[in-house]
């Protein structure tokens, strides 16, 4: 009955494919015995699989069933008539076949499953290994790659931000070149400001980026622009502004940004301005007994360059004169031979010197030994 066994095994590994079985729980003969708590032990104990000791489904008995892995494969359509004999032939041997020679046919299949279950099954990482990583928190990921590993076929994510940096150069330039010579056409030419505005605003801008202080608005006026006021009325004006009055350069400075919009604060100022003005108007009142405050400005004494150093036509003609002079005597005391010539001294003074000189004399200490830093010795 050896040869009946052979024919099979040589037949179905011929006649078909065996189909891959991916049971979800293990089989029964795969299992692994429950590891009983020790009374004194150095590793934790560890709880037993919920699937082992389970039974092995019904797809995998059939597996080990020869017979019904030919069964199924006659009910399969495209085979030729010589498979279809051969797998006739085989399941007839199968039935004849004793009872021993099939059980002990079974248990090989069994055994060969068995050995090869880990190639099936996906092997999972132990939590307590040492190369085991952490689970990403999905929270905290921030790359543009997503949550996906790095595979060696992208940059990384700082060779993106220069990139990105590139990016932002290269359109500000297609802009310089291509956009902004056609503000020319929207150029005015520059008219200084007339009389009949004395204001002067001063605004603030961060490039389009939103900050809280680019709502803030400066305004400057001299109170003698305003054509409108006599010198009385300028003066109370001078009064009425208070601290917000330069003396030194006579300008009035009041800024605002108590409101959201550049606008609504140069709106605000020009109405407090207008305010002001009318306030000085009045000749109700025009503070003639109330002295001008210059108290809370802090006047800088700037030394100015008197104005008899300064070098004009005529002095500049005078000092020509004197260095002139000057020339001539020394050009007549070097022809009489009265003139010094403090090189030719030097160098005369120093041949005259002899070679040897006596050393100079030093400073001797006398008393006992020195005591403390510098000792009580006297020099």
């Amino acid at each position: 009955m050896a040869s009946a066994a052979n024919s099979l095994r040589i037949c179905l590994r011929t006649c078909r494919q065996l189909p891959t079985v991916r049971p979800v729980v293990r089989p029964a003969f795969a299992a692994r015995p429950f590891a009983r708590r020790r009374a004194l032990s150095s590793t934790p104990a560890r709880q037993a699989d919920e699937n082992d000791g389970a039974e092995a489904p019904e797809e995998v008995k059939r597996y080990y069933n020869p017979a019904e892995v030919i069964k199924d494969l006659l009910r399969e359509e495209g085979l030729t008539e010589q498979q279809r004999e051969t797998l006739t032939q085989t399941l007839t041997q199968w039935g004849q076949m004793p009872e021993e020679d099939k059980k002990r046919f079974e248990d090989m299949r069994r055994e060969v499953h068995a050995s090869t279950s880990q190639i099936r099954y996906v092997v999972k990482p132990k939590k307590d290994s040492f190369w085991n990583e952490e689970e990403k928190d999905t929270d905290l990921i921030t790359d543009e790659i997503g949550e996906d590993d790095f595979e060696e076929d992208d940059m990384l994510s700082i060779g993106h931000a220069k990139l990105d940096e590139h990016r932002d150069a290269r359109e500000y330039a297609r802009i310089a070149v291509w956009e902004m010579p056609l503000l020319s056409r929207f150029a005015k030419d520059f008219v200084p400001p007339t009389a009949e505005e004395p204001l002067r605003f001063r605004y603030t801008t961060y490039m389009g980026e939103f900050h809280p202080a680019d709502r803030k608005v400066v305004v400057e006026f001299s109170p003698k622009d305003v054509p409108e006021l006599s010198e009385a009325q300028q003066l109370k004006l001078m009064k009425l502004a208070g601290p917000r009055y330069n003396p030194e350069k006579g300008l009035i400075k009041m800024s605002s940004d108590r409101f959201e919009h550049q606008a609504q604060n140069k709106r605000y100022l020009g109405d407090l301005v207008q305010k002001m003005i009318t306030a000085a108007k009045d000749p109700t009142d025009m503070f003639e007994d109330v002295p001008l405050d210059t108290r809370h400005h802090d006047f800088k004494v700037r030394p100015q360059f008197p104005k008899e150093w300064r070098i004009t036509e005529e002095r500049q003609k005078e000092l020509q004169e004197i260095r002139r002079k000057a020339l001539v005597l020394d050009e007549a005391k070097r022809k009489s031979g009265a003139l010094i010539d403090g090189k030719e001294v030097i160098k005369n003074y120093l041949e005259s010197m002899p070679a040897h000189r006596e050393p100079e004399p030093s400073m001797v200490r006398r008393g006992g030994p020195a005591k403390g830093r510098l000792g009580k010795g006297k020099w």
